[in-house]
């Protein structure tokens, strides 16, 4: 699901890109914020962040003793994308395995597919393995597969998400 935040965080403008003008300083405040915004990726209650949308508010910025660096806090809005449990998305087949697959929705990768949670259909071994059904349906790699999302975790470490889903229900499976 994609998600429109509201986040205030402090930007932290070198004593060397300070200029007199202010323009420079608007221009530095926001290539600061965004080279942030792509180095944090993801939070837990947020999601991935995708893109800045506005810049609301730039404050007052705070000299630092010790550096002369200058701490700007900055409010503004943004797009973020997270997996929610119970919805119903859309994912790319990138890995098959004997016990399942894995897709990727988005900036998520690590979509878990179990063959529990794909009952009809069967494993079939071979140089390109795939999962088919009785009806020649088939789950291989580049297969765009529409599943029900069971959970989610965030992972705090590698600031990125994993999911487990499932194929139970109406409507769900390859899509051709």
């Amino acid at each position: 699901m994609y998600l429109k935040s509201q986040l205030s965080w402090n930007v932290v403008i070198p004593a060397e890109n300070l200029d007199a003008k202010g323009l420079m300083l608007k221009k530095a405040i926001i290539i600061h914020l965004m080279d942030d915004f792509a180095a944090k990726k993801a939070m837990k209650d947020l999601g991935y962040f995708l893109a800045v949308t506005t810049v609301e508010r730039i404050g007052e910025g705070k000299v630092r003793q010790h550096t002369g660096d200058v701490l700007f806090p900055v409010d503004f809005s943004c797009i973020t994308f997270k997996i929610l449990p119970g919805e119903i998305l859309e994912g790319v087949v990138h890995k098959i395995l004997k016990h399942g697959v894995f897709l990727r929705c988005g900036p998520t990768e690590k979509i878990y597919l179990s063959h529990q949670k794909m009952s009809d259909y069967q494993y079939v071994p071979g140089e390109n393995p795939f999962f088919r059904n009785d009806k020649s349906s088939k789950i291989e790699k580049g297969v765009v597969v529409r599943f029900v999302v069971i959970g989610e975790k965030y992972v705090e470490a590698e600031k990125d998400f994993q999911a487990v889903v499932s194929l139970e229900g109406d409507y769900l499976g390859p899509i051709s």
